[in-house]
């Protein structure tokens, strides 16, 4: 009987308007409350055009807000703390983070008003206008703003701040900003939070750069196939390069450890003649003994892999034989100019 006694006193204009607010939130998959403090009308109108079809805006007084909420239930009653000062009613279809993505595009630039407070240092760039000399020139002075006559236009002579974080706009500067189009400050449905079935996300969750979102998924894609390969955990994404791994490692392993199979006889003996003619180059700066020792290990790999097949063994008695032969013809020249000293010595 309370209840209905103080519902009676109520307008009935407020009371439809709590009945729609809750009806919309039942609707739609989301709502959210939204800022709209310092946005102009005609601006206002225009991201309302926008967002039509996507999301849906309605302003409505806060206190018949907090009551649509408090109606609704405890489940509702935790989104009563965004709601301050010029608030909007937002509601969507979309995943919260579009629809935190689509009010962020829908902001647009806008003049400063006299009055206000910077949001940030306002700077005005160095270059022309499009006055002519009048009584703009002095204004612009008196505002702070470094300007002169340049070819018969007023310029901007230089770059400078002409107000710092923080401070309170002047009116003449205000004007000035306005008609050089400077305009300094970014005005938009400022989504303070939304309700998806129960669960609450504000800004700072909603805000992400998808860039480096997606960098982080294929980098930890990348990481985890790295991760089971190199544990050899067999799945179906990598077992083609598992295999070939495993081919690798293998043929590696009989190679360095000189195991004497067909396949691979041709690697052997490839490394047993680089092996064989790396001694040789560097015979000239070596000890004849050093020399001997190191052919002839060359020489016994390849040797010992030459048993394995005749034709491998007719290659290397004809690598020996070449060997030894370059190896009498260098003792002969040594010989030889051994009696050359000897003789004009």
């Amino acid at each position: 009987m309370e209840e209905d006694h103080h519902t009676s006193h109520i307008p009935n204009w407020k009371v439809r308007e709590v009945e729609k607010i809750k009806e919309l939130i039942k609707s739609y998959q989301l709502f959210g409350i939204v800022g709209i403090e310092g946005i102009p009308a005609k601006q206002f109108q225009k991201m309302r055009r926008d967002l039509q079809g996507t999301a849906y805006i309605k302003v409505a007084r806060n206190t018949l807000i907090k009551r649509a909420l408090e109606e609704l239930g405890a489940e509702f009653k935790d989104m009563d703390e965004f709601i301050e000062v010029q608030t909007a009613l937002v509601f969507s279809n979309e995943n919260p983070f579009k629809l935190y993505k689509l009010l962020e595009k829908s902001k647009t630039p806008s003049p400063i008003r006299a009055g206000a407070v910077a949001p940030q240092d306002i700077v005005v760039e160095a270059r022309p206008t499009s006055f002519p000399p009048g009584p703009i020139l002095g204004e612009l002075q008196r505002a702070g703003i470094p300007a002169a006559i340049d070819g018969g236009k007023v310029v901007v002579k230089e770059t400078k701040t002409v107000l710092k974080q923080g401070e309170t706009v002047p009116q003449l500067l205000a004007s000035m900003l306005n008609r050089l189009e400077i305009y300094p400050i970014v005005v938009g449905l400022d989504l303070r939070a939304v309700m998806e079935k129960g669960s609450i996300f504000r800004p700072d969750v909603l805000a992400i750069d998808e860039t480096q979102y997606f960098n982080n998924i294929t980098l930890a894609t990348q990481q985890a196939f790295n991760l089971s390969v190199y544990a050899a955990y067999p799945t179906a994404d990598n077992i083609t390069t598992l295999i070939s791994k495993a081919s690798t490692e293998s043929r590696n392993f009989g190679i360095n450890a000189a195991v004497f199979e067909p396949e691979l006889i041709g690697a052997l003996m490839g490394k047993a003649l680089s092996q064989m003619l790396a001694v040789a180059a560097a015979a000239s700066s070596k000890n004849d003994e050093a020399v001997d020792d190191e052919l002839k290990q060359a020489l016994g790999a390849a040797a010992a892999a030459a048993t394995v097949s005749p034709t491998i063994q007719e290659t290397v008695t004809d690598e020996t034989a070449k060997a030894e032969k370059e190896e009498k013809e260098e003792n002969s020249e040594e010989s030889g100019m051994a009696g050359l000293g000897a003789l004009f010595g």
